[in-house]
């Protein structure tokens, strides 16, 4: 997981779920139950992941063991 898919995970969530709990507050569903199963897609369905995936696949410039050696050493302690 880069930090792009970070990124897009937040916003797409937000945007899923804003979506269907206005199209349901359209159709007069209220309450907490129309609410929850709103939210619920856009919390559990990997929208923001597929999408940096497929950036990172399509962009020329990416190099994904670059990235990988670099988020490594970011996490490994230092020795000094």
């Amino acid at each position: 997981m880069n930090r792009l898919s970070i990124l897009l995970i937040g916003m797409t969530c937000a945007v899923i779920a804003g979506g269907i709990v206005i199209l349901a507050f359209t159709f007069g569903w209220h309450g907490w139950a129309p609410i929850m199963r709103g939210v619920a897609p856009g919390l559990f369905w990997p929208a923001g992941w597929m999408i940096s995936r497929r950036i990172t696949r399509t962009d020329p410039q990416w190099d994904e063991p670059r990235a990988e050696i670099a988020s490594q050493a970011r996490r490994a302690p230092s020795l000094m």
